[in-house]
């Protein structure tokens, strides 16, 4: 088990949905605890993960590394490849635990095509896992492409009144995404076979060349640039990034339920996972080049900024935690784009926080929405009388997503702030310049959500039709419980989370910013420093703690 962890836990889903194909439909019961079991069981089977990662969260490169490259398809330089380190560690685990949690929430939510949406949403399951996981381009790009039919198809046929509409908005937006990144996968492939004779997907090896374009005299920063916002546009789509939001609030308001918290909580994430795997390590010149880091600075600002202000002008519930992503999400961007190893670790962390913010909040929402089938914040008021074990819990969550000291959020967006603020200069700006325009993110999230939480449980029930609403049931505390017990870990001990992040955080920083911190010896003094190239190259089939992986030479 313990050198193929990462195909167990990948393929669990898989065999779930494979084996609802033969229960018959009209089985409902039988559907829903065969899905939720393999659920469950993928969350259960990841956590031997955690104590063996644990023991090699200092040891430079991909950990778990499984398959060899070109040996899926060799005529082409394809192959299964998969292993994580630090920063893919937490998504995978962060994905296992909302792919439960999400399952869980549908027991009586979906009513119609039951065997279809849980066999949909567990090979979505699967498509989100290998994403994390791949390491091999060709790999990653069939799984990031797989996703996308899943998620249509989840709005699309269990959605709102204008799924439709939604739905293919949301496949639009990410396919033309992926098309350009298709372009630039390309265009790397064929230029490390230019460079070393080889053709191969693998990333590592993609690692060695790709920054060797920009100062290629056949190319050039301007293809550089160009191959850059390739990935970029794939990436900051997903995100989504402003101005590439639109599809996001049509998407969770028409989505299910559990729709909307894997959406939030793991898909948007791999658009920030791109910017780090991919678009830092493959374009580091390209990213360092002031003008453009000064636009993916702004455009994260005004995300923060847009996302918080639309937010506080929503009726509808649902669309004010959908704009609020908006706001988180750009949090997450702006740690990134500071390129410093405290912005970075605040940021992978803020991603994993949002995911269990955000999801429970969706959650929340989902919950009213069952009993009452309206999101209008105006059909409810003194909630809290008739539901104060829901109202309680609304409470908690809605004080992690505003960064209250204690809880998730606040470890996640101070990281951030800080690692912007400490920053000497960023795109011909102080590092305080960018954290001071971010700032008022903070302050506008506990504005609107603070105000929705007025306006839904404080008062008395004036609406008859809430008088009768039952508080929790033991199912749905359980959807909540982990979510609550991870907030509150992370906020008052986020100690081994930054550990885990420590190393792969500092060596992506190292291989871009070579010189950072020198003069003053600012980096994290228990990081050792790693010598250009990036994460190592593959060197062997499987790991067993030791094997599997070499230092490339500098």
């Amino acid at each position: 088990m313990y050198n193929h962890i990462l195909s167990i836990i990948l393929f669990t889903p898989l065999v779930g949905a494979i084996l609802l194909l033969f229960v018959p439909k009209e089985n409902k019961d039988a559907i829903r605890w065969i899905a939720n079991i393999f659920a469950l069981g993928g969350f259960l089977i990841s956590l031997p993960l955690v104590p063996w990662f644990w023991d090699l969260r200092f040891q430079p490169g991909f950990k778990f590394i499984e398959g060899s490259a070109n040996n899926w398809i060799p005529s082409i330089g394809a192959g299964y490849v998969l292993g994580i380190d630090g920063i893919s560690f937490l998504l995978v685990m962060l994905t296992t635990l909302l792919g439960w949690v999400s399952i869980l929430s549908s027991w009586t939510a979906i009513e119609n095509r039951v065997k279809e949406y849980y066999i949909w949403f567990l090979v979505l399951q699967t498509g989100m896992l290998g994403v994390f996981m791949a390491l091999d381009f060709f790999l990653f790009f069939v799984f990031w492409e797989a996703m996308l039919v899943p998620m249509y198809l989840l709005i699309g046929i269990w959605g709102g009144p204008r799924k439709l509409y939604a739905a293919i908005k949301f496949f639009l937006y990410t396919l033309a995404g992926s098309v350009l990144m298709l372009l630039g996968i390309l265009f790397l492939y064929f230029h490390h076979q230019h460079v070393t004779s080889i053709y191969t997907f693998s990333i590592p090896e993609l690692y060695k060349t790709a920054p060797q374009i920009y100062s290629d005299p056949a190319y050039g920063p301007t293809i550089a640039t160009l191959l850059f916002l390739s990935f970029f546009f794939a990436f900051a789509i997903k995100v989504p990034m402003f101005p590439f939001h639109t599809w996001l609030p049509d998407a969770h308001v028409e989505a299910p339920t559990a729709g909307s918290v894997i959406l939030a909580g793991v898909l948007l994430k791999m658009g920030t996972y791109g910017f780090i795997r991919f678009s830092l390590p493959f374009f580091p010149d390209v990213l360092m080049h002031t003008k453009v880091r000064f636009w993916v600075m702004v455009l994260s600002v005004i995300a923060i900024l847009y996302g918080a202000l639309v937010s506080l002008m929503q009726k509808d519930m649902k669309k004010l935690v959908a704009y609020s992503s908006v706001s988180h999400l750009g949090f997450c961007t702006l740690g990134i784009f500071a390129l410093s190893p405290l912005g970075l670790s605040g940021s992978v962390l803020q991603q994993v926080n949002h995911g269990i913010s955000t999801g429970a909040l969706f959650l929340i929402v989902g919950i009213l929405y069952e009993r009452r089938h309206t999101r209008e914040i105006a059909e409810y008021g003194g909630i809290s009388n008739v539901m104060p074990v829901y109202a309680t819990i609304t409470m908690i969550m809605f004080l992690s997503s505003m960064g209250l000291p204690l809880l998730n959020g606040f470890v996640g967006e101070f990281s951030i702030l800080q690692g912007t603020f400490m920053e000497k200069e960023i795109a011909g700006h102080p590092g305080w310049f960018w954290a001071a325009w971010a700032v008022p993110g903070v302050i506008l999230a506990a504005a609107y959500l603070l105000w929705l939480y007025q306006r839904v449980f404080f008062g008395t029930v004036t609406n008859p039709k809430n008088e009768k609403l039952h508080d929790l049931t033991p199912r749905e505390i359980a959807t909540f419980a982990p979510l609550l017990i991870m907030a509150f870990w992370i906020g008052l001990y986020p100690k081994p989370f930054f550990q885990i992040l420590e190393q792969p955080v500092n060596q992506l920083v190292q291989n871009i910013r070579p010189d950072y911190g020198k003069p003053e010896g600012t980096v994290n003094a228990t990081a050792q420093p790693v010598s250009i190239p990036a994460p190592a190259a593959l060197t062997a089939t499987s790991v067993s703690g030791k094997a599997g992986l070499h230092k490339g030479k500098n």
